[in-house]
């Protein structure tokens, strides 16, 4: 049975959600304030994460990043604010979908259903793969482990994704739009800079020289690909 962490400080929403997902067979935890829903995040591997932005003690932007820097857990944010810079600074952080209030019940269950199903998918490509090897850089997919040189190199989630997505394709040309349908599965336009964003940062983590990166290239005009020219 999936169970879902909710951290958010309205009881009505918080009782409107626990009577939903309880219909769904979908167990439920809450925490009503920041810091102990991080705490819980972090001390248990929940399945999926209703995080609300405005929290007591700590928001939920500060709780994305600290729990994207330790677990992958998939995380839906809830928040009041619908201006675009919110939306991408939810994606930015980590977050894998993100829905503003009031929302519609019936969506929501809708993206947590998706994000969920995006999550075992990803759970399923792991099983079957396992560690992928080219010049210096040795990926471990099953143990989320990347090593350059010998040397661990910590990525964020989304990061990871995006290398072991291209890394088990090499030379396949993905366009801004398609990675970003494929990693964070928004089918809309519009935030092709979050993968932009994404890429640069995993650049500066693998690639020894940034204006000529070995691993990850541009194709200009199109998108990205991982370089099919270097031995495995």
């Amino acid at each position: 049975m999936k169970e879902i962490l909710i951290i958010e400080d309205d009881p009505e929403i918080i009782k409107l959600l626990e009577i939903h997902l309880t219909d769904l067979i979908y167990q439920t935890a809450v925490a009503a304030d920041g810091a102990l829903g991080l705490k819980m995040a972090l001390e248990k591997d929940y399945d999926l994460i209703l995080l609300d932005l405005t929290l007591p003690s700590m928001d939920g932007v500060e709780i994305c990043k600290r729990l994207r820097a330790q677990k992958g857990t998939p995380v839906i944010m809830l928040t009041a604010k619908s201006e675009e810079i919110d939306r991408v600074l939810g994606l930015e952080i980590g977050a894998d979908d993100y829905i503003t209030k009031p929302f519609s019940i019936r969506e929501l269950l809708a993206r947590i259903k998706a994000v969920l199903r995006r999550s075992d998918n990803r759970k399923e490509t792991r099983e079957e793969s396992t560690a992928m090897t080219f010049e210096g850089l040795q990926i471990d997919v099953e143990k989320r482990k990347v090593l350059l040189g010998g040397t661990k190199v910590e990525l964020s989630p989304k990061e990871f994704e995006l290398l072991v997505l291209m890394a088990s394709n090499p030379g396949r040309n993905y366009s801004r739009t398609e990675l970003l349908n494929i990693i964070w599965g928004y089918n809309f336009d519009g935030y092709e800079h979050t993968v932009n964003s994404h890429i640069n940062r995993l650049r500066a983590k693998i690639e020894s020289d940034m204006a000529n990166p070995n691993y990850i290239l541009t194709t200009w005009g199109v998108g990205y690909k991982f370089n099919e020219d270097i031995s495995i």
